[in-house]
């Protein structure tokens, strides 16, 4: 199932401009960039990890010592291991999503890019994803970086989310939207 998007409070945004401010200091912007990509991947394909973050019955010195954990066996950097560390000892590591999430936003603004997430029911072919890039530039006047991810319920197509819009071209769509004119009819 995809993960679903979270309206990002004022609190991510700022942790995220401060990574962000952190990691051009340090110069360590592109290795920063890279820790931040690992984590998504972490969360986005671990329940266990979201419902550690999440869970309030979970001690938050549990909760800092299990992100530190796994920042150490993810090999991420000193900076992006300590950021980790102090959003989980400021009691925010249910927000550690949120916040990545809007470190690559702003990164992409930064830079003067844009991120789309794509959503398909299979793996799309190298083709596929270089048309689609170059639709979506078009579409949104710069350069687009592309996140794919497969979510088989979709049956075919795709869904794409490039900053608020969201274009949902999949079949399970379609035939749900079928099947309401269908029960109207």
């Amino acid at each position: 199932m995809p993960e679903q998007n979270v309206i990002t409070g004022e609190a991510p945004k700022r942790y995220a401009s401060a990574l962000l401010e952190l990691a051009t200091e340090a110069k360590s912007l592109n290795s920063v960039e890279k820790d931040v990509k690992s984590l998504v991947k972490m969360f986005s394909g671990s329940a266990e990890l979201k419902a550690l973050a999440s869970n309030p019955v979970y001690a938050n010195e549990d909760k800092v010592s299990a992100l530190m954990a796994v920042a150490k066996k993810a090999k991420l950097g000193k900076l992006t291991s300590q950021f980790v560390g102090t959003v989980a000892q400021n009691r925010r590591a249910s927000e550690l999503p949120a916040i990545l999430a809007s470190f690559q936003e702003q990164l992409a603004a930064q830079r003067g890019t844009q991120v789309a997430k794509v959503i398909s029911a299979s793996k799309m072919t190298a083709a596929d994803l270089k048309a689609l890039k170059a639709k979506l530039k078009k579409s949104a006047g710069k350069t687009v970086t592309v996140e794919t991810s497969i979510d088989s319920d979709l049956l075919g197509g795709f869904i794409v989310q490039i900053g608020s819009r969201l274009y949902d071209n999949s079949l399970k769509t379609k035939l749900e939207d079928l099947r309401l004119a269908l029960k109207d009819a």
